[in-house]
């Protein structure tokens, strides 16, 4: 009986927890480790340095898996402060998995590439909502912002807005995108191949 009480109790505390932290931003990235974060295929391309999330080097993805809500995530927003380097390519991924290889399948890639040969730019929508038009230069710092409620997410670039999208009733996915759907899920970063080096400088996220 009394663990039961106590199970009981302690889904309660998480429960108000999650509730009391709702509309708060909260940093999942403290600039000195990668604490709260796992890497799939090659941890090796992610790297802490001088405060920064530095992503350079072979194919692969940082999920997010610590303790804020469990790292799941269903109406939220998540900002980032980003850098890109010349001819770089990476991606914010929203509502996701993990998985130990390959392209994450769920959810949906928010771009980050200013210059590379990819024309899909920066805050685009992966391959759903594609933007051509360059927002930011790289060697600069910007901030892209990502929120998702209900069945839309928008994106947005230093305040501009860039995708606005509607996810509609039954979308249509080209083979191999079936699961790039509003749900629910974790966050991730993307290194994309090593050629492209982009750093982030905050990621920080807040319930809706």
């Amino acid at each position: 009986m009394k663990k039961i009480v106590l199970t009981v109790m302690i889904g309660l505390l998480a429960c108000n927890l999650g509730f009391s932290q709702k509309g708060k931003w909260v940093e999942l990235f403290d600039g000195k480790t990668l604490d709260g974060w796992k890497a799939s295929e090659r941890p090796e391309s992610f790297r802490v340095e001088d405060g920064n999330l530095v992503v350079e080097g072979q194919r692969a993805h940082l999920y997010y898996d610590g303790a804020f809500n469990n790292h799941d995530f269903k109406d939220f927003e998540v900002q980032a402060r980003i850098m890109t380097f010349p001819g770089a390519n990476s991606g914010l991924y929203v509502h996701t998995d993990f998985l130990p290889g390959d392209w994450p399948k769920q959810g949906y890639e928010i771009q980050v590439n200013n210059s590379h040969t990819d024309w899909r730019r920066s805050a685009s929508l992966y391959n759903v909502v594609d933007c051509a038009e360059v927002y930011v230069k790289d060697n600069e710092w910007y901030d892209m912002l990502v929120t998702v409620k209900g069945n839309r997410i928008v994106t947005k670039i230093n305040g501009i807005t860039v995708v606005d999208y509607t996810q509609p009733a039954s979308p249509l996915r080209n083979k191999g995108q079936e699961l790039r759907l509003i749900k629910n899920g974790t966050i991730a970063i993307q290194a994309h191949d090593p050629k492209s080096k982009v750093m982030y400088k905050s990621i920080k996220v807040r319930l809706l």
